[in-house]
């Protein structure tokens, strides 16, 4: 008889190379070697974010997670590597919540049981899911996996017309031919003390047939429990083990049906969201007196009465209870109804960790008639007694799963015997489990592996190089488009990023290059007292620098444009740099006082989900004043409109439409619909009342004055600030510190250069100052330019930059022209 070991050393390798390294494990072993138990207490003591998942749903139910098609939200069907209309066409169909996008950001771990019925292909989905959704391109986004399953045992389906597709890209149906899981070390780690089974002599013969050893005598052992017809009596709790539902449901119904007592219906409470396909038993259970029944979950009483699996007879029954025995136990079990859960993962608001929500319940009693089942239904099972029907099975992992089922040798029945040719296992699998074989685990490999991972979080805690192309992505958006932007918060980006290039990035280089210096002794680093100093001081001084830099970017800096597209392009590109502060921020924040990996994990994680996205405002249209407005005529022709409209409604003039709107339509003669739209303060409902009216009498007046194009005064949207004696009012710090510059007889482009921004900006706030008197035009601008832009503002079209730039041609900027319509406002400010 084999001892239980005081410790199980391969499970204390798996628990720590789960808990404190980021090694992506394929957990294995025969039947009954605690699989399932690790799970379940793993759940229970792990600090990382995880969450579980399992191929079916009834496997999900049972390991307390969620299918992988669920949670991944994944098209049934092959997942072709690298193919652009299946991802496109997954995209389409599936939107992953708010919520599932936060939990996916924020995962450490994820867990897939009963790996052994996982494709190659079905892997590789998920592993394009989370690389897509944390923005991260490493295998599985950065995530770490932990893979628990027996590949011994039930094997993946793929049908022969999605196999024969697949073939062209996988090596093999099974998990480990995965493109994604190629590109990592995975770590296997076999258990191989069996709980199940004590008897030696039978745990030698299911290795045998598990490792496809079978010789002669090893075939003939096993047969000796071939019983011909055989014919369970009543009483001795024989369970049938076959390969197909219809043949399970058949024996079942049937000896039902041969029971004369009263039939009982037990329908199942459930609330909230329990598939069908998920239910642990029958949602409509019929039962009798003296029928065979199997209990489906473990007793969590004190007592633990009974276990998944273990069978019994109903010796007592009524709506209200049930009365079970069980061979060889002179006490009978009294059953109630159990509740099992359905659960979908969710982000605590609160400590922002990953959480169970119950969706669903499923209340019913934990039995269903037992006189068969099937091989698939049985995995994770033990029964002390039973026939193992699977004749027409004999193919890799059936037959395993059926033999190991059986506590004993002699409690194993075989309806049929095992062919002399023995049975097949796929060389794929023999393959693989001699190769994982070769590399078995150890506790040097694990400290090793521990030591590595402290090395790269830190390593990665200040490492700042994809915080340096965001902020130069945005710099170079910003000023590239500076005539199309409006800044507020922070003026001169280029100063900033020079900052950020001087007190960050360059020192980073710098102290991750003495960081592998300190490396090279191969100690733990949360466990080094001279790598800790160093990282807090690190932390001290890099936590300064972001504040100085980053602050007013984080907290104040805003971004205004009317552009859509543009739009779009800075607030991503701005999102994007605020939340990578924020995290980096977070994580050295963590190593302030000592390194931990799990607390600098579960920082930069709460830093992920405590970030919240903005939005770039769109541009305020111009606001004109009535010194604005060249149309007199038409601005009194609307005054009186307006004033005829209020008194036959009978409301005031204001509430037909303020006068700050009738300006702004004086102003810039709008003749369609789109263009009245664009006005602040004219409103879908005003376009329904009074659009026609308005636009009739600006169509009118232009017809009437000849006016195809119009060009729309620059507004004076400055804001007043208080100057300093000798500065022109009305102008702001950064368009005098360029006025200052040119006064000391730098040129345009080293203005630009010397502030980081473009000439066009420039050349804008010196707009300006010609338009006050305080800048003379020749300055600037040569008289033959000055000649041929009046000349092309004057013959149209002129209605928009674009038209007279491209009329000038290409010797001409857009600042010219700018510089040239200030100097005519400049004139005709004098004349008037």
């Amino acid at each position: 008889m084999a001892s239980t070991p005081s410790i199980n050393h391969e499970l204390q390798l798996a628990r720590e190379f789960v808990q404190y390294t980021d090694s992506h494990i394929f957990l294995t072993g025969k039947a009954g070697t605690g699989k399932t138990t690790f799970l379940h207490d793993l759940k229970k003591d792990t600090a990382k974010r995880m969450i579980i998942t399992a191929p079916t749903g009834v496997a999900a139910i049972n390991a307390g997670g969620v299918t992988l098609h669920s949670f991944f939200q994944l098209a049934f069907g092959p997942f072709i590597p690298g193919s652009d209309a299946y991802e496109n066409n997954r995209q389409r169909m599936f939107r992953f919540s708010k919520e599932k996008k936060r939990i996916i950001k924020s995962l450490d771990l994820l867990v897939i049981d009963e790996i052994s019925m996982v494709r190659a292909d079905l892997l590789d989905s998920v592993d394009s899911v989370l690389r897509q959704h944390r923005r991260n391109d490493q295998p599985f986004g950065g995530v770490q996996l932990l893979m628990i399953g027996d590949l011994h045992q039930l094997s993946p389906v793929a049908k022969q017309d999605e196999w024969k597709l697949l073939q062209q890209y996988y090596d093999s149906v099974y998990f480990f031919s995965s493109h994604a899981l190629a590109r990592t070390k995975l770590l296997t780690i076999e258990l191989k003390h069996i709980y199940r089974q004590s008897d030696v002599r039978f745990i030698e013969l299911l290795n045998r047939v598990r490792n496809n050893r079978l010789d002669a005598d090893s075939i003939k052992k096993l047969n000796q429990r071939y019983i011909e017809n055989h014919t369970p009596e009543k009483d001795q709790g024989y369970i049938t083990l076959t390969t197909h539902n219809s043949s399970a449901d058949t024996i079942n119904r049937t000896r039902l049906a041969e029971l004369a007592g009263k039939e009982y219906r037990f329908n199942a409470k459930i609330s909230g969201d329990f598939p069908e396909h998920t239910y642990p038993t029958p949602g409509s259970l019929v039962l009798k007196e003296e029928a065979q029944v199997m209990f489906l979950r473990n007793d969590n009483s004190a007592e633990k009465r009974y276990y998944n699996g273990k069978i019994g007879k109903i010796t007592d029954i009524s709506m209200e209870r049930i009365s079970i025995a069980c061979p060889d136990e002179a006490e009978e079990i009294e059953v109630e109804p159990v509740e099992w859960e359905n659960i979908k993962y969710t982000v605590n608001e609160e400590n922002k960790e990953i959480q169970e929500e119950i969706i669903g319940k499923f209340k019913q009693f934990p039995l269903k008639p037992a006189w068969a089942i099937t091989v698939h239904k049985s995995q994770g099972l033990t029964f002390d007694k039973a026939v193992i029907d699977v004749n027409s099975a004999f193919a890799h992992g059936q037959v395993y799963v059926a033999l190991s089922r059986c506590k004993t040798f002699e409690g194993m029945v075989l309806s049929s015997p095992i062919p002399s040719q023995g049975i097949e296992t796929d060389d794929a699998v023999l393959d693989f489990v001699e190769t994982a074989r070769q590399a078995p685990p150890s506790d040097d490999l694990l400290r090793t592996a521990k030591i590595s991972f402290q090395q790269k979080l830190i390593m990665e805690c200040f490492d700042f190089q994809l915080l340096h192309n965001r902020l130069n992505y945005l710099v170079r958006l910003l000023l590239g488009n500076a005539n199309l932007v409006q800044l507020s918060g922070i003026t001169d980006m280029g100063r900033l990023q020079e900052m950020a290039w001087k007190n960050i990035f360059t020192v980073s280089e710098k102290f991750k290059q003495q960081l592998r210096t300190i490396f090279e002794d191969n100690s733990l680093p949360e466990t080094t007292d001279y790598l800790q100093e160093r990282t807090r001081k690190a932390s001290a001084w890099f936590q300064e620098q972001f504040s100085l830099i980053f602050d007013d970017l984080v907290q104040k800096f805003q971004v205004e444009t009317d552009n859509k597209e543009l739009a779009k392009k800075i607030a991503n590109a701005l999102n994007n740099l605020k939340q990578d502060i924020i995290i980096k921020r977070a994580g050295i924040q963590s190593c302030e006082n000592t390194f931990s990996p799990s607390h600098y994990l579960r920082s930069i994680s709460k830093a992920e989900l405590d970030f919240t996205p903005e939005k770039i405002k769109k541009a305020q249209a111009p606001a004109y004043s009535a010194s604005d407005i060249e149309h007199p005529e038409l601005f009194q022709q609307l005054k009186d409109w307006r004033t005829r409209t209020a008194r036959a409604h009978g409301i005031a003039h204001f509430q037909v439409l303020h006068q700050r709107i009738l300006i702004q339509i004086a102003v810039s003669l709008p003749d369609t619909e789109a263009e009245l739209k664009k006005i602040s303060g004219v409103g879908k409902k005003t376009l329904e009342k009074y659009g026609k009216e308005i636009l009739a009498q600006v169509v009118e007046y232009r017809k009437n004055h000849g006016i195809e194009k119009v060009i729309l005064p620059e507004p004076k949207n400055i804001p007043e600030k208080k100057n300093s004696p000798g500065k022109p009012t009305g102008a702001s710090n950064t368009m005098q510190t360029s006025f200052d510059m040119f006064n000391k007889g730098m040129a345009i482009a080293d203005i630009a250069e010397e502030r980081g921004l473009v000439e066009s900006t420039i050349q804008g706030h010196l707009c300006f100052f010609i338009e006050n008197s305080q800048l003379d035009i020749n300055k600037v601008l040569s008289p033959d330019k000055q000649n041929a832009i009046e000349a092309a503002l004057a013959k149209g079209p002129a209605d928009s930059f674009k038209a007279v730039k491209q009329n000038l041609g290409d010797g001409f900027s857009y600042g010219d022209i700018k510089l040239m319509l200030a100097h005519q406002k400049h004139l005709e400010s004098k004349k008037n």
